[in-house]
This record gives structure tokens, sequence and C-alpha cells, in this order.
């Protein structure tokens, strides 16, 4: 089994303004990808806004504030194994903020340095 990191970005504005219905159903959308990963999710956490990030930069400068300026921010992310990439895509074809209409998933191996 090979392991990914499935990133999560969206609109921090349009997170933040999401009612509470909006909240339960992501978070079912959640609680969905996790029941049918199972034992595959190795980790994961939502993370705070991007406006919490410290950036340390080459020379030792460091910045307050997310890397990029972006429109999207990384919200959280899970650690998971799959067979393969295709097995990767279709897990993380649940997440429910591929349906919001502002955040995006994107999908890494990791090195095996083992």
């Amino acid at each position: 089994m090979a392991k990914y990191l499935i990133l999560i970005y969206g609109d921090e504005q349009r997170w933040d303004a999401e009612t509470e219905q909006e909240l339960r159903a992501k978070d079912e959308g959640h609680r969905a990808f996790n029941a049918a990963a199972g034992a595959r999710v190795l980790g994961g956490q939502e993370l705070e806004a991007s406006s919490t990030a410290t950036t340390l930069r080459g020379g030792g400068l460091i910045t307050d504030g997310p890397f990029l300026e972006s429109k999207e921010a990384l919200g959280g992310f899970y650690v998971i194994e799959a067979a393969d990439l295709d097995a990767a895509i279709a897990l993380a074809g649940l997440l429910p903020e591929l349906s919001s209409g502002h955040g995006g998933v994107e999908i890494r191996p990791i090195v095996d340095h083992g």
C-alpha cells in the first residue's frame, strides 16, 4: 500500500460564512469519508486560518501568514493508504469540499525512504 497526502483547499471567507446547516453537512461528509476509508486513514486534521500561519524562508526570514498570496487556502489534510493513485482519487472524491463550489483537493504521493 502506498501513502498519499490529501490537501483540502478552499476560500476561507466562504468557510467563515458557512451556516450551521452547511457546517453540519460538511461534518457529515467528513464522517462519511472516514467511514468509507476506514483504517486507510492514517491521520488528518482541520487547520486554523491561514492568518495564523508562520512562514520560514531562506536566510532565516520569518513572516506571518501563508507562503503564497492565494484565493484558496489550505484548510485541512488527510494521510491515507491506498493501493494506487486511482484508489486514492476514489476516496478523495468523497470529500464534501469538492461540491462546495470554491474548494479543491490535491493528492500527493508520500515518498517512502524505507
